[in-house]
């Protein structure tokens, strides 16, 4: 009896990546519930860890004196949406963005966005590894990682070709000033008060001083 030789399967299997106009409609049809906290990152749904105590402080405070330092200059939005591309719909703490007066009708989009500020405790490495360099690829002009634990921002600048080219360590000593208002400064500690349950070991992000 003669047997012929099946083909080999190379094909090797690839990730299905959702649109955000698909996620939105997961969303709608109740199978993302509303009080899961997920995030549409590159087409990939995460799930984002719980949040603590001191990032709700921490996005509370950082948020109260743009927002009244901002008025009629441009929007203070707390944990909602922004539109980078077809792929991703990340929601980050605080994000500046321009006055529009359509927001409720189009998302934000990064020529809308002037600065976006993460507060992170158990997020870091998320916000650091795959958020950070989602926001340097759609141009994001300035982003800060609010370090909760070690109570210092890391502000990255400069977004050529996906990687920030500039950034630096304000401790919570130190002051900081969004680049688009220079006026507006912030004073690290007095939004970032720090983990009491944090044994203070946290390890600096790697950057590069500007």
């Amino acid at each position: 009896m003669t047997t012929t030789a099946l083909p080999a399967q190379t094909a090797a299997p690839t990730r299905r990546r959702f649109t955000v106009d698909e996620y939105c409609a997961m969303a709608e049809a109740g199978i993302l519930s509303e009080r899961e906290r997920v995030e549409l990152l590159d087409g990939e749904i995460y799930v984002m860890p719980p949040i603590g105590a001191p990032h709700e402080d921490g996005t509370t405070r950082l948020s109260r004196d743009p927002i009244l330092q901002l008025v009629d200059r441009a929007w203070v939005r707390v944990q909602n949406s922004i539109r980078l591309n077809d792929y991703g719909l990340p929601e980050p703490d605080i994000a500046i963005a321009r006055l529009r007066d359509d927001y409720h009708r189009n998302l934000p989009t990064p020529e809308d966005v002037l600065l976006v500020i993460e507060i992170a405790d158990s997020s870091l490495r998320s916000d650091l590894d795959v958020k950070l360099p989602l926001y340097a690829a759609a141009g994001i002009p300035e982003v800060w990682i609010a370090n909760v634990a070690a109570r210092q921002v890391e502000a990255f600048h400069d977004p050529v070709d996906g990687v920030y080219q500039s950034s630096r360590i304000v401790p919570a000593d130190g002051r900081i000033s969004p680049r688009v208002f220079p006026d507006v400064v912030l004073t690290v500690g007095e939004f970032l008060l720090g983990d009491p349950d944090s044994e203070g070991d946290e390890t600096d992000a790697p950057g590069t001083d500007s």
